[in-house]
């Protein structure tokens, strides 16, 4: 876990003494109810109503004043609740809850949207992640915590509130070290050799063993992708692509094909985020691969295909976003928890 900046959301010995009240919009209590009770507590409650014309209200039931409030939304779209439609309703939530005297409001995102779009591809392209942040900032957030976002660099820079980066490498590195074997782990581009390094140094040391790296290199152009050579030895040995979302699968499918003409005997994969679009689908159920694991940051709903689906795991990312919560609300240490904190 990393913080930027180096100071708490809030000066020390003040939060603890507040009451803590987590909330969760109705399109995310189910996620916010599974938090709530590792923090041994019930979801705060809300009225939320749907007007004829497409309005929206939404409000706390229980007092907020003076407490450290944490309020969570999943910002993935889903049928019948578009992105946007969330992030609305997240942004009417958190200015009721700072108009009603909450003391410290912190936005618990645990996949954070448009993370991807943090710079300009092209000329006069928008720098979406940017105004994310702050149109969190201008309702009145004074912290934001979200699960391994796509450049952890530009997420820190966007916000001039301080925000919690969470890392799910833990326990990936549990699900994985519970099938103790001779893994290469692999980067599927360039740009994760970085967050495949930090993995395979933690899996080896659970393991205690080295954990060897091998990447994929690969190109874009004018929409198309292409490559597929495999830098890094895998003949004989269980490949392992580790990234931090999978969208299309048209990457992930590319890297197993790649992987298994270099000779890798298994090939699996995990990512924190399974975005999977439709397009997932027919890339990934015929793909190479022998094993998919994710966590529960959003749900794999257009995961359809039995060939695929059968392959997958999903990991309770819950507890451990409780305890990020309760540490932050105790104004706690959270070093332990993940490489890089303070």
């Amino acid at each position: 876990m990393a913080i930027t900046p180096s100071s708490p959301i809030d000066p020390p010995s003040q939060s603890a003494t507040r009451a803590l009240r987590l909330f969760a919009p109705q399109v995310s209590a189910n996620y916010g109810t599974r938090v709530a009770a590792a923090l041994g507590l019930s979801l705060a409650a809300l009225e939320e109503r749907e007007f004829e014309d497409g309005e929206h209200k939404i409000r706390p039931l229980d007092n907020v004043r003076g407490a450290d409030i944490f309020v969570l939304q999943q910002l993935h779209g889903e049928p019948g609740h578009s992105i946007h439609d969330k992030l609305c309703r997240l942004l009417f939530l958190l200015g009721a809850l700072r108009d009603a005297g909450a003391a410290r409001l912190t936005a618990v995102l645990p996949y954070l949207a448009y993370a991807r779009k943090d710079q300009r591809s092209q000329p006069r392209d928008p720098v979406t992640h940017r105004y994310l942040a702050q149109l969190l900032e201008a309702i009145g957030v004074d912290g934001v915590v979200t699960l391994d976002v796509h450049n952890r660099a530009a997420f820190q820079n966007a916000f001039r509130r301080p925000v919690v980066h969470l890392e799910a490498r833990s326990l990936f590195v549990a699900h994985f070290a519970a099938r103790p074997a001779n893994w290469v782990v692999v980067a599927p581009d360039g740009g994760a050799i970085k967050r495949a390094e930090r993995f395979a140094q933690a899996l080896g040391q659970r393991l205690e063993r080295e954990v060897e790296l091998a990447f994929m290199h690969k190109w874009r152009s004018g929409g198309r992708m292409g490559g597929g050579e495999i830098v890094g030895e895998v003949a004989g040995r269980p490949a392992l692509i580790f990234d931090d979302l999978i969208s299309t699968g048209g990457t992930l499918a590319l890297c197993a094909e790649a992987l298994r003409g270099a000779g890798a005997a298994t090939v699996e994969a995990a990512a924190t985020h399974g975005v999977f679009t439709s397009a997932a689908n027919t890339a990934l159920a015929g793909s190479d691969l022998t094993r998919l694991v994710v966590c529960d940051t959003v749900p794999p709903l257009r995961l359809t295909q039995p060939e695929i689906t059968a392959k997958l795991t999903t990991l309770d990312t819950a507890p451990f976003l409780a305890e990020a919560i309760a540490r932050l609300h105790e104004d706690s240490s959270l070093e332990d928890l993940a490489e890089g904190a303070i």
